[in-house]
Protein backbone atom coordinates (compact mmCIF):
# COMPACT_ATOMS: atom_id res chain seq x y z
CA UNK A 1 0.00 0.00 0.00
CA UNK A 2 2.63 2.50 0.78
CA UNK A 3 4.47 2.29 -2.39
CA UNK A 4 1.65 2.80 -4.08
CA UNK A 5 0.68 5.57 -2.38
CA UNK A 6 4.68 6.67 -3.35
CA UNK A 7 3.92 5.71 -7.03
CA UNK A 8 1.08 7.97 -7.19
CA UNK A 9 2.84 11.18 -5.31
CA UNK A 10 4.22 13.46 -8.68
CA UNK A 11 7.25 14.27 -6.57
CA UNK A 12 8.02 10.42 -6.76
CA UNK A 13 7.99 10.36 -10.79
CA UNK A 14 10.06 13.75 -10.69
CA UNK A 15 13.03 12.19 -8.47
CA UNK A 16 12.47 9.03 -10.64
CA UNK A 17 12.50 10.96 -14.26
CA UNK A 18 15.78 12.95 -12.92
CA UNK A 19 17.17 9.81 -11.22
CA UNK A 20 16.94 8.01 -14.98
CA UNK A 21 18.24 11.32 -16.51
CA UNK A 22 21.49 11.39 -14.42
CA UNK A 23 22.17 7.77 -14.86
CA UNK A 24 22.27 7.85 -18.75
CA UNK A 25 23.99 11.27 -18.52
CA UNK A 26 26.79 9.57 -16.09
CA UNK A 27 26.84 6.11 -19.26
CA UNK A 28 27.19 8.68 -22.31
CA UNK A 29 30.14 10.46 -20.54
CA UNK A 30 32.03 7.92 -18.97
CA UNK A 31 30.82 4.77 -21.34
CA UNK A 32 32.30 1.97 -18.58
CA UNK A 33 31.97 -0.92 -20.79
CA UNK A 34 34.39 0.92 -22.91
CA UNK A 35 36.78 -1.07 -20.52
CA UNK A 36 36.25 -4.00 -21.53
CA UNK A 37 36.00 -3.52 -25.11
CA UNK A 38 39.25 -3.18 -28.06
CA UNK A 39 39.50 -1.63 -31.43
CA UNK A 40 42.38 -3.29 -33.00
CA UNK A 41 43.75 -1.49 -35.86
CA UNK A 42 47.09 -3.06 -38.16
CA UNK A 43 47.76 -0.02 -40.75
CA UNK A 44 50.67 -0.58 -42.74
CA UNK A 45 53.98 1.13 -42.40
CA UNK A 46 54.58 4.43 -45.03
CA UNK A 47 56.68 3.05 -47.48
CA UNK A 48 57.75 6.25 -50.08
CA UNK A 49 61.24 6.60 -49.57
CA UNK A 50 62.45 10.23 -48.35
CA UNK A 51 65.75 11.85 -48.57
CA UNK A 52 67.13 12.35 -45.04
CA UNK A 53 69.53 14.57 -43.76
CA UNK A 54 73.46 13.89 -43.94
CA UNK A 55 74.71 12.28 -41.41
CA UNK A 56 75.68 14.20 -38.25
CA UNK A 57 72.81 16.72 -39.01
CA UNK A 58 69.95 17.14 -37.62
CA UNK A 59 66.41 18.78 -39.28
CA UNK A 60 65.54 22.48 -38.68
CA UNK A 61 62.92 24.25 -38.84
CA UNK A 62 59.25 22.59 -38.95
CA UNK A 63 61.02 19.10 -39.74
CA UNK A 64 62.38 19.00 -36.42
CA UNK A 65 60.91 16.94 -33.38
CA UNK A 66 63.88 16.71 -31.26
CA UNK A 67 66.12 13.81 -32.81
CA UNK A 68 67.52 13.43 -36.30
CA UNK A 69 66.34 11.37 -39.36
CA UNK A 70 67.63 7.90 -39.72
CA UNK A 71 69.93 7.21 -42.78
CA UNK A 72 67.58 6.59 -45.84
CA UNK A 73 67.09 2.81 -46.47
CA UNK A 74 67.12 1.24 -42.76
CA UNK A 75 63.15 1.87 -42.71
CA UNK A 76 61.01 4.26 -41.11
CA UNK A 77 60.30 1.35 -38.36
CA UNK A 78 63.54 -1.04 -38.46
CA UNK A 79 61.18 -3.01 -40.56
CA UNK A 80 62.73 -3.17 -43.71
CA UNK A 81 60.10 -1.15 -45.93
CA UNK A 82 62.08 -1.20 -48.98
CA UNK A 83 63.88 2.26 -48.89
CA UNK A 84 61.48 3.63 -45.64
CA UNK A 85 60.81 6.86 -44.76
CA UNK A 86 63.51 9.28 -42.95
CA UNK A 87 62.70 9.22 -39.08
CA UNK A 88 62.29 12.65 -37.54
CA UNK A 89 62.28 11.58 -34.05
CA UNK A 90 60.77 8.60 -31.94
CA UNK A 91 59.81 7.16 -28.21
CA UNK A 92 58.08 4.66 -26.26
CA UNK A 93 54.91 5.12 -24.42
CA UNK A 94 54.81 4.84 -20.65
CA UNK A 95 51.05 4.72 -18.83
CA UNK A 96 49.64 7.68 -16.96
CA UNK A 97 45.90 6.80 -16.10
CA UNK A 98 45.81 3.27 -17.98
CA UNK A 99 48.67 1.38 -18.98
CA UNK A 100 49.53 1.74 -21.96
CA UNK A 101 52.89 0.99 -24.06
CA UNK A 102 54.34 1.03 -27.28
CA UNK A 103 55.87 3.36 -29.78
CA UNK A 104 55.67 6.73 -31.35
CA UNK A 105 57.94 7.21 -34.35
CA UNK A 106 57.43 10.76 -36.76
CA UNK A 107 58.00 10.33 -40.22
CA UNK A 108 59.08 12.30 -43.26
CA UNK A 109 57.80 10.50 -46.24
CA UNK A 110 59.55 11.31 -50.31
CA UNK A 111 56.61 14.44 -51.03
CA UNK A 112 57.98 16.33 -47.74
CA UNK A 113 54.93 15.39 -45.89
CA UNK A 114 54.97 13.90 -42.12
CA UNK A 115 53.53 11.34 -40.40
CA UNK A 116 53.44 10.07 -36.75
CA UNK A 117 53.07 6.39 -36.48
CA UNK A 118 51.89 4.40 -33.43
CA UNK A 119 53.51 0.95 -33.54
CA UNK A 120 52.33 -2.21 -31.33
CA UNK A 121 49.85 -0.08 -29.01
CA UNK A 122 48.43 -1.16 -26.40
CA UNK A 123 46.24 1.11 -24.06
CA UNK A 124 42.52 1.01 -22.69
CA UNK A 125 39.88 1.89 -24.87
CA UNK A 126 37.73 5.08 -23.44
CA UNK A 127 35.94 7.97 -24.96
CA UNK A 128 36.56 10.82 -27.02
CA UNK A 129 40.83 9.57 -27.46
CA UNK A 130 42.63 12.28 -29.27
CA UNK A 131 46.16 12.00 -30.27
CA UNK A 132 48.32 14.75 -29.45
CA UNK A 133 51.84 16.62 -30.44
CA UNK A 134 52.35 18.58 -26.80
CA UNK A 135 55.51 20.70 -26.02
CA UNK A 136 55.15 19.54 -22.62
CA UNK A 137 57.64 17.14 -20.81
CA UNK A 138 56.00 13.46 -20.32
CA UNK A 139 56.40 13.03 -16.75
CA UNK A 140 55.76 9.23 -15.25
CA UNK A 141 53.00 8.46 -13.07
CA UNK A 142 50.75 10.65 -11.66
CA UNK A 143 52.48 13.74 -12.19
CA UNK A 144 52.11 13.18 -15.95
CA UNK A 145 48.48 12.39 -16.33
CA UNK A 146 47.14 16.45 -16.67
CA UNK A 147 50.18 18.71 -17.73
CA UNK A 148 50.33 17.87 -21.67
CA UNK A 149 47.99 20.30 -22.78
CA UNK A 150 48.86 23.26 -20.47
CA UNK A 151 51.02 24.37 -23.44
CA UNK A 152 50.71 24.29 -27.23
CA UNK A 153 49.39 21.18 -28.63
CA UNK A 154 48.78 19.77 -32.19
CA UNK A 155 45.60 17.13 -32.48
CA UNK A 156 46.70 14.70 -35.29
CA UNK A 157 42.77 13.08 -34.49
CA UNK A 158 41.01 10.26 -33.16
CA UNK A 159 42.69 7.60 -31.98
CA UNK A 160 41.67 4.68 -34.65
CA UNK A 161 42.23 1.63 -32.23
CA UNK A 162 43.48 1.15 -28.89
CA UNK A 163 45.95 -1.46 -30.05
CA UNK A 164 47.98 -2.36 -32.66
CA UNK A 165 49.54 -0.29 -35.76
CA UNK A 166 47.80 3.41 -36.84
CA UNK A 167 49.34 6.51 -39.10
CA UNK A 168 48.41 10.26 -38.14
CA UNK A 169 48.94 12.48 -40.84
CA UNK A 170 50.60 15.84 -39.58
CA UNK A 171 48.65 18.66 -41.24
CA UNK A 172 51.04 20.11 -43.99
CA UNK A 173 52.87 23.35 -42.71
CA UNK A 174 52.42 22.44 -39.08
CA UNK A 175 55.41 23.90 -37.22
CA UNK A 176 56.74 21.08 -34.91
CA UNK A 177 59.17 22.87 -33.23
CA UNK A 178 59.01 21.73 -29.32
CA UNK A 179 56.27 19.44 -29.68
CA UNK A 180 58.63 17.00 -28.52
CA UNK A 181 55.87 14.43 -26.57
CA UNK A 182 52.61 12.29 -28.33
CA UNK A 183 49.96 11.87 -26.20
CA UNK A 184 46.99 9.49 -26.09
CA UNK A 185 44.75 12.07 -24.73
CA UNK A 186 40.81 11.61 -23.07
CA UNK A 187 39.66 15.22 -24.31
CA UNK A 188 36.87 14.34 -22.28
CA UNK A 189 38.31 14.19 -18.94
CA UNK A 190 41.38 16.27 -19.84
CA UNK A 191 43.98 13.24 -18.49
CA UNK A 192 46.81 11.67 -20.84
CA UNK A 193 46.38 7.72 -21.65
CA UNK A 194 49.83 7.58 -21.73
CA UNK A 195 52.62 9.88 -23.49
CA UNK A 196 55.68 9.12 -25.32
CA UNK A 197 58.84 11.48 -25.55
CA UNK A 198 60.08 12.20 -29.23
CA UNK A 199 63.79 12.41 -29.49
Amino acid sequence: MRIKRLLRHPATWVVLTAGAVAFGVALYLFQPWRLFTTVEVNEASPVAAAPSSPQGTRPTGSEASGGAARPEGQGATGQGNGGGAAVLAEGAFVSHEHTTTGKAVLLRLADGSRVLRIEDLATSDGPDLRVWLSDQPVRKGNAGWFNLDDGRHLELGALKGNKGDANYAVPAGADLTGLNSVTIWCRRFSVSFGAASLT
